[in-house]
């Protein structure tokens, strides 16, 4: 029988799971969409047993399709979305409150109480103070759930992303764990010293006992009930779903880019052993720990990317289906005089603006449904050239990006991303590099991979799209997207 690598990928829309050959490649993938809960504005929460139940669901169903044992599995990867916090009950199991999503922006006000800390928050941990993280996410439940907080100094409650949540629930409450590409995202952890950071927990008000151990990103994460799976499987790697893309890619040198379309968009710099302090508002991040060494990034972070093209859909009901978008976008060409500025959640990097809300800029009389979704696939495009220049303007000399993600299958969006940056953009064989990354780092620590060189060898290209357009043209796209921005929120 043949032996594979389990990845869950559980992302923010959607849980997934691959199955993969020992060489890369897809053997089996399932998909589970979950409902997404918005009780107030700018407030998105899950429930945490659609997290678990679709995970395992789609886990189950990889290895029904082929037929796999749990005894073929040589070891489980896990990735997941980002800063997303749960809080439960360690003996019960049982979420004190729904999972408050990444995306959430209730804290804002609340941020606004450490602003004072701001450049010593973001000098222990390389993030801005913003509600994007885990932190101020962990405070509101202390605060606003009734008997939370005693419980919680009581030592009575487990605090987690949503690796820790998964791993929790395979191990049966076995392993209270993460890795240290998650728990970097908290804003609680010291990147530099690779701990807990005391002064940040005493500044936040959260009790210590609340966190999980954090491991290389490669290790040990126990093994899954035998009742799961059909048998005890070992978990070998977990990664934030950011960081794994990057192993994904290959970019594993110092200077390679990669950039994932999901429900964001996000571009991460390999830095090397070196943790650079960003000038243009980027985030300063852990890449992975492998064998004790770590290895940091640049990265910046857009929040709504295929999740622009998903309210385009379901909210304005403009298309049926995101593959749509392709061929509205063919018909309008990149002149469109129409600006979508997505700020749903506020904006990411470099504005990093909470208040801001999304925008249509330079309708008319003759502007359509085409329009509108032209402009929503160009909307991402634009912010990535934010978050390059930003890259460019710390030291980055981009001569190509890697791309990956559910959004690259489109050509016109590809094509029309490496004309706005005037680079050579590459598309891997592999588009879902989420779940590779993860499954390398599992069969890294199984014994699979002997290296990350061994690793780098299996991406292969799958299209390289290059700049067709003068710069010229470019730019003034680009100065029109930066006139809409401008309208709308505070300067960077």
């Amino acid at each position: 029988m043949s032996k594979y690598l389990l990845s869950f990928d559980q992302g923010t829309t959607s849980s997934r799971a691959i199955l993969f050959g020992l060489s890369g490649e897809v053997i089996a993938q399932s998909q589970e969409e979950f409902e997404q809960h918005f009780p107030n504005p700018g407030w998105v929460e899950h429930a945490p047993s659609d997290l678990w139940q679709t995970s395992l669901k789609c886990a189950r169903d990889v290895l029904k399709q082929v037929g796999a044992r749990a005894s073929d599995i040589v070891s489980i990867g896990i990735t997941n979305q980002r800063e997303t916090t749960l809080i439960w009950d360690r003996q019960t199991g049982e979420p004190v409150y729904p999972a408050i999503v990444w995306q959430d922006r209730r804290t804002a006000d609340l941020c606004r109480q450490w602003e004072g800390q701001k450049n010593e928050i973001s000098a222990r941990t390389g993030l801005l103070l913003d509600p994007y993280f885990s932190a101020t996410k962990i405070r509101w439940i202390l605060d606003n759930v009734e008997g939370a907080r005693a419980r919680a100094e009581a030592g009575e409650l487990a605090f987690g992303t949503v690796d820790t949540w998964l791993i929790w629930q395979l191990t049966g409450g076995r392993s209270h764990l993460t890795d240290a590409t998650n728990a970097c995202r908290t804003m609680l952890y010291n990147i530099h010293e690779e701990c807990w950071d005391a002064d940040l927990l005493s500044l936040f008000d959260i009790p210590a006992s609340l966190l999980p151990e954090v491991q290389d990103s490669a290790s040990d994460f126990g093994k899954t009930l035998s009742g799961w799976l059909g048998g005890a499987v070992q978990i070998g790697g977990v990664a934030g779903d950011q960081q794994a893309a990057l192993i994904g890619q290959g970019c594993f040198s110092e200077g390679m880019i990669k950039s994932t379309y999901g429900t964001g968009c996000f571009m991460v710099l390999n830095t090397g052993r070196e943790a650079v302090t960003s000038q243009h508002r980027l985030l300063t991040t852990i890449a992975y720990r492998i064998n004790g060494e770590t290895t940091y990034a640049l990265e910046g972070s857009i929040f709504m990317a295929g999740a622009t093209i998903q309210w385009i859909r379901d909210g304005l009901q403009l298309i049926k289906d995101a593959k749509e978008s392709q061929s509205l976008a063919e018909k309008t060409g990149y002149e469109n005089p129409v600006y979508m500025v997505p700020a749903f959640a506020g904006l990411g990097a470099p504005y990093w603006d909470p208040d801001a809300r999304g925008a249509i800029f330079g309708l008319s009389r003759d502007s359509g449904i085409k329009e509108l979704v032209t402009a929503g696939l160009q909307a991402v495009c634009y912010q990535t050239r934010d978050l390059l220049s930003a890259m460019e303007g710390d030291g980055a000399k981009a001569a190509e990006l890697r791309v990956d993600g559910g959004m690259v299958k489109n050509d016109w969006l590809v094509q029309f991303l490496c004309d706005v940056l005037g680079v050579r953009v590459t598309r891997p064989q592999i588009t879902e590099t989420t779940a590779l990354g993860v499954a390398y780092l599992a069969g890294i620590q199984s014994g699979v991979y002997q290296s990350l060189d061994e690793v780098a060898g299996l991406w292969q290209t799958e299209r390289v799209f290059v700049p067709k357009i003068s710069k010229a043209k470019r730019d003034k796209l680009y100065d029109g997207w930066k006139d809409a921005v401008g309208r709308l929120c505070r300067p960077a």
